[in-house]
């Protein structure tokens, strides 16, 4: 199988996607060149870093991608890099590449969250198929960020009494109860809850409580306390 190696020997392949920006950081200009080639006659976008710090002061575009990291880079290291990314809200997944690989290196970097770890040479096809998963993870945690945001604007647009409905609903409260606590009338809680129900779109409570559990779920700064 043809491999892309050291020295940035490619093989065209057919293009996979257009709309993806791949984020290559490697301080080895010949491995790096090869590597964008490749991408490039692949149909990815991509992008070219020598270390961790030109990737982190560079503009991030509002698109799916992956970044593909040279374990032992200069100054800031690939590990290091990947646990600067973990604090964002929508981090891209990584790929790590090395020139030597062995079993606690990669270990470390699959805990801190790597999505696959390349041994150079890459062949073609084990690299492209490695991106092509990352691509999906990006598309995919993209879509759930995007869905966090619409469920917490939801729940920002409700009123206080319908927050606290919301609130006992999703514990399991009857609406009886809930009108005791809150000193108010049954038909008054019913008219909240069918409200709140409205508001945060959803049909059954059950749909509700998932998205109480997401909304809890969310990372601190991303956080709407229901």
């Amino acid at each position: 199988m043809d491999a892309l190696n050291q020295e940035g020997e490619y093989l065209q392949t057919t293009a996979t996607s257009e709309t993806s920006i791949i984020h290559v950081v490697d301080d080895d200009l010949p491995f790096a060149t090869g590597l964008c080639r490749l991408l490039r006659v692949s149909g990815y976008t991509v992008r070219s870093y020598a270390d961790a710090g030109e990737f982190l002061m560079a503009q991030m575009p509002d698109t799916p991608g992956c970044i593909l990291m040279d374990f032992c880079l200069p100054g800031p290291s690939g590990l290091e890099l990947q646990a600067a990314l973990a604090s964002r809200p929508v981090s891209l997944p990584v790929i790590f590449l090395s020139g030597r690989a062995d079993v606690p290196t990669s270990v470390r970097a699959m805990k801190g969250g790597a999505l696959d770890f390349l041994t150079k040479p890459v062949e073609r096809e084990t690299l492209l198929r490695a991106v092509q998963s990352a691509i999906a993870r990006s598309i995919d945690n993209r879509a759930r960020s995007e869905l966090l945001r619409e469920q917490r604007a939801r729940y920002e647009r409700l009123t206080k009494r319908e927050a606290e409905v919301f609130e006992r609903v999703v514990a399991g409260k009857m609406n009886k109860e809930i009108a005791g606590e809150l000193g108010a009338a049954e038909r008054t809680i019913k008219a909240h809850r069918a409200q709140v129900m409205q508001k945060m779109r959803v049909y059954s409570v059950a749909e509700l409580v998932h998205v109480a559990d997401q909304l809890a779920a969310a990372p601190p700064c991303a956080r709407t306390s229901p």
